[in-house]
Order: structure tokens, then sequence, then C-alpha cells
């Protein structure tokens, strides 16, 4: 009995011995990385992104025009926030033609930039190039377009409201009665959206006639909108036959109250929507007829944007549309013994520049790691 107990506790012993031998020699398990949605950023075990991956990206700017001191400074605001990520901006612009920005997607996407931001452009002859940068995982952003892609994020400005809130200051200074003039083109998504509002408001003032309507988005819009103002000038060439111009576009607004100047017919108002440095001075100047305007800061628009580019990046949830909230901003908000830029406005209107929105969490972290 003795003998059979020593030999079984000794298999016993054996058999432990070589469990732990086994279990000393196993190889411990890396953890696994995966790939995120979009971007081809990098994302750990915990599910987080490696903020060090998205240092150097490479971010093409598609638009249909670049035209005008708005376009500049919504560049200038693109560009400033992907810098502050630590990435690089491309330009690539079509100016007003449709196949070229065709093309320059096209050739984002071939190009393999780690991102893609549009600027306009009409939603289905972008779509198939939104769709192919998508399967190769580069996210997309646009603005002011009318794409409707799962998975891209629409920026729009509040078109309605700017609509709303130049035409109802127009019918309170011209006492809710006289003959306007409308500027405005079609085949746009943010002139469709403002239109809108100007068919209501015409709908409820009825003693409120459009008499003249032009307008054409060209390579020199301004310098054509003037010419065109011009003849209209000249067909009503006494004061009184029109009280205001409505302007669906600071482009436009420019060129209409150039002509007005010129012609000595200070007495019609115009009213416009956007706001850049240049259309500000304008404004500000005491003998021009441009008097007011909505608009949301070109920069701030460039800089949500590329926000939420990349929140695409890292991977997080983003809205299919993104709503700014315009401002209205008049003469008479504006102080008379100096100029004043985009960038000081905020110090005299409620609510224009500085916005936060889209600047996550992760987003500040990055740009933290960015000044290193």
């Amino acid at each position: 009995m003795r003998t059979r107990s020593r030999s079984y506790i000794a298999v016993v012993m054996a058999v432990i011995l070589a469990v732990v031998l086994a279990a000393c020699g196993a190889k411990k398990e890396e953890p696994t990385t995966s790939a995120p949605a979009t971007g081809g950023s990098t994302t750990n075990a915990g599910g987080g992104t490696d903020l060090a991956s998205l240092a150097g990206k490479k971010i093409a700017l598609v638009m249909e025009f670049n035209q005008g001191t708005f376009s500049a400074q919504y560049i200038e605001g693109v560009k400033e926030q992907v810098e502050k990520f630590g990435g690089k901006v491309t330009v690539l612009s079509a100016e007003t033609d449709m196949n070229k920005m065709i093309a320059n997607l096209d050739s984002a996407v071939n190009q393999k930039f780690d991102g893609i931001l549009i600027d306009h452009g009409k939603a289905e002859a972008l779509e198939p190039g939104v769709k192919k940068a998508l399967e190769k995982k580069i996210p997309v952003v646009a603005f002011d377009s009318d794409l409707k892609v799962p998975g891209v994020p629409v920026l729009q400005q509040g078109d309605q409201q700017m609509a709303k809130s130049t035409l109802e200051q127009m019918a309170k200074d011209i006492g809710g009665k006289g003959n306007i003039v409308k500027i405005w083109v079609a085949g746009f998504a943010p002139m469709e959206r403002r239109q809108l509002a100007y068919k209501e408001f015409m709908d409820k003032n009825k003693d409120i006639k459009e008499i003249a309507a032009f307008g054409a988005a060209t390579n020199n819009t301004a310098l054509d909108t003037q010419a065109q103002m011009e003849a209209i000038l000249k067909k009503y060439p006494n004061k009184g036959d029109i009280t205001a111009v409505w302007a669906a576009w600071d482009e436009f607004a420019k060129g209409a109250s150039r002509a007005i100047q010129q012609a000595g017919r200070t007495e019609i108002k115009v009213y416009g929507i956007d706001l850049s440095d240049e259309d500000l001075q304008m404004i500000q100047d005491k003998n021009s007829p441009w008097v007011a305007s909505a608009a949301v800061d070109p920069k701030d628009i460039g800089r949500v944007q590329a926000r939420y580019l990349y929140q695409k990046l890292l991977g997080e949830t983003t809205p299919d549309v993104i709503a700014l909230d315009p401002v209205f901003v008049s003469r008479d908000q504006l102080p008379t013994d100096k100029t004043v830029s985009t960038t000081q406005l905020g110090q005299y209107v409620k609510g224009w520049s500085g916005s936060q929105q889209g600047l996550s969490d992760k987003l500040k972290e990055l740009e933290k790691q960015a000044k290193k």
C-alpha cells in the first residue's frame, strides 16, 4: 500500500510540473489593432485613436469657385485649422467649371489625400467621386452642397434665416412698400434655400413689387453684376423707380452697390448675404448703398468644416447636417470713427466669429500635440 501511494504521488507531481512548465513557456498574446472606418489612422486596443498618427495629414479642398474676399477668408479658415492639427491643405478650384471640379475630385482621390473638403458643387455631378473616396477610406465633408451621401456631413449657413433677416430689415426700412430688384441665381443649393425664404416673404408683402431680377455666377461675378445693374438703372432712371436691391450673395451686392454709387443713386439701398473684410468696409462707408448683410464668419466656416473632417479621421460619429448660426450685421451697429475688420467685428456684433463648434476634446488634444 505504501509503495503504491508513493507511486501515485509521483505521478501527480509530474503532471503538475508539466502544467507549470507549459504555462511558463506560453507566449504572451499581443493586443491587436484595427483600422478606423475612414481616414487610415490607427486605433488602439481600447478603441481610441492614436492622435500621433494624425500628424502630417494631406487635405484636399475641392472648390467650385474661388473668387472674392469671402472665398479667400474661407480658405484661410480651413488652412488655419488644418495646420493647427499638424496637417497641410491643397486647394483645387474649378473656377465655376463643373467638369473641372469633377476632375479635381477624382484627382484628389487618386492622389490618395487623407481627407477631402468640398465647397459648393452640384450633388449629382459630385456623388460618384464622393462615393469613390469613401470606398478608398477617404473621409469627405461638404459645405453649401446638396450632397446626400451616407457618412458625408454637409455644412449649411442657415440660408433661409439669412434671407429672412435681410428681407425683413429691408421691408422695415422702406416702410413695407416699394419696387425692388432681386439678384439671385439658380442651381446652387444655398441659393435655392434663400429663394424659399424670398418667395415666402414676397407672398406676405404684397405692397413690395419685384420689378427686375437677374444674376449669374461667372469668373468675375461682381464686375458682371455691376454691368447688369447699370443697365437696370438706365431702364429705371428716376428717383423712386427703384426702392431697394436684395442680393443673395456678397459678390452680387458688391457689383450692385458700385453701380448704384457711381450713378449717384444712393437713395437705393442694398441688402446682401455673406460678409468678408471687403464687404464690411463697403457697409461702413456712409456713401455706399449697401447697408446690411447676414452672414457666418467665412473663417469660422472653414475652421468648423476642417474640424468635422478630423472628427471623421478620428472615427468619431458626426451628424449628417451641420447648421451654422448666422448673424445680422447693419451699418448702425458699427463704429463711425474707425474701420473694423471681420476679426474685430465680434466686439460690435454679438455671435460673430470665434465658434468652437466641432472642436471635440480629442481635437483639442490634437492641437496641443501638434504644437510640440
